[in-house]
């Protein structure tokens, strides 16, 4: 054997070395920033003489005793609901579309949108709650959040553009996938697509921990972390990556925490005496007041800054809304739906929605109701106001600003 090739020998196994040490302080970084994700939680000053406890407490909310914006997270009794208020309802398969039996409480009742008037001036006052949106926005689209997100880590031997991540970039796993790259060390993140130009010297690909379909399995997390790990031996790359069992209990945690401070207001318009609302009339109502009808079945009131749904008015009747169905039918009541963390400052969303309701109501002659059709007056729908800015302020408790692209991950299908 000639000294050279013994060289490189020698080159070789010092390159491999070389490689797995990386690969571990990589992995080291990353578990270091699992670890803090969501250590705020935990960090609420103590009382002067008294002792850290041992065990970790899970965070939990009770929005009934956060009217002031403090937080009891050892209460475990719902107070009494408000007169006239019957129990909000979570949304989707994290509440089952049960009822939940825990404050906050809502209402029934519809709503028309506000007139221009009175959309200009909450539009005005709005306007600092949109503007921090857009910031948020701008900011978590282009870059990882690893708060929320599971992250694997790429390093190529050399600069690399996004056609060798093909494989990965249209790879599905039930949770949202997301591919970030940078052109250089320590530069800013670019949100990749298919058609994303350059070369990049670092690559990450982040799995949504959670959203209103559940936490991220076991089996999805073991899967993104094989199929990613999979790409790395053909770009040539070091890896990082996770420890599954740790993401997995992230997960679980991350999707009780959500559960506790997912809320929907609903209010319904209600037609008494047995009546009906002919669908063409619902429709030309709800048109004139700005709503739209969308694909989803139901009519959307859109923010005119941002485009956002703010609200939605659904069918009592629990039908979707379609171009046939207004036309050729017709309905006792509609249901407008406030979905308090997927919009900016909910509490002014709840007040533009409430006043539609009482226009629609009088507009279509039916009665404004709560879920066991009781009569909502103005104390009840303030006391319902209450509870909107008691769960508002629990989201940003929690490091999740209501309607901010980080609520948006969460909060959706």
């Amino acid at each position: 054997m000639s000294s050279l090739q013994l060289g490189l020998i020698v080159a070789g196994i010092l390159l491999v070395l070389a490689v797995v040490i990386y690969n571990r302080w990589q992995e080291r970084q990353v578990r270091r920033r699992i670890a803090a994700a969501f250590r705020h939680s935990d960090d609420e000053p103590e009382a002067p003489g008294t002792a850290a406890p041992e065990v970790r407490v899970e965070p939990t909310l009770r929005t009934s005793h956060a009217r002031d914006g403090t937080f009891d997270e050892t209460a475990t009794q719902p107070a009494e609901p408000p007169a006239g208020a019957t129990p909000v309802y979570r949304p989707g398969p994290r509440g089952d579309d049960n009822p939940a039996l825990a404050p906050p409480w809502t209402d029934g009742g519809a709503s028309l949108a506000p007139a221009a008037g009175d959309e200009s001036d909450d539009v005005a006052t709005a306007r600092p709650a949109i503007a921090r949106a857009r910031e948020s926005a701008a900011s978590a689209t282009r870059e990882p959040d690893p708060d929320i997100e599971s992250i694997v880590t790429l390093q190529p031997a050399k600069p690399t553009g996004v056609g060798a991540l093909a494989a990965g970039l249209h790879a599905r796993f039930g949770k949202r996938l997301r591919w970030f790259g940078r052109a250089k060390r320590e530069g800013p993140w670019q949100l990749l697509a298919t058609e994303t130009r350059g070369e990049f010297v670092e690559f990450v690909a982040c799995l949504l921990l959670a959203d209103r379909n559940g936490a991220a399995s076991r089996a999805q997390i073991e899967t993104f972390v094989r199929v990613i790990g999979e790409l790395a031996p053909l770009l040539p790359a070091a890896m990082a990556v996770p420890d599954v069992s740790a993401e997995v209990e992230r997960a679980e945690t991350l999707d009780r925490m959500c559960a506790e401070v997912d809320v929907q207001i609903g209010l319904t318009v209600l037609k008494a005496d047995a009546g009906s609302i002919p669908g063409t009339r619902l429709r030309g109502v709800a048109e004139a007041a700005g709503f739209k009808l969308s694909s989803r079945g139901r009519f959307e009131w859109h923010q005119d800054e941002t485009g956002a749904a703010l609200y939605s008015m659904q069918n009592l009747r629990n039908e979707p809304f379609t171009v046939d169905t207004l036309r050729l039918s017709a309905t006792n009541g509609v249901v407008f739906v406030l979905d308090v963390p997927r919009v900016v400052d909910p509490p002014r969303t709840f007040d533009q929605m409430k006043l539609a309701a009482k226009r629609m109501a009088h507009t279509l002659s039916a009665d404004l109701v709560d879920d066991n059709r009781r009569s909502l007056d103005d104390p009840a729908l303030a006391a319902i106001r209450d509870q909107v800015q008691s769960a508002s302020d629990a989201l940003a408790h929690y490091g999740i600003e209501p309607g901010s692209p980080r609520a948006i991950a969460l909060f959706g299908a």
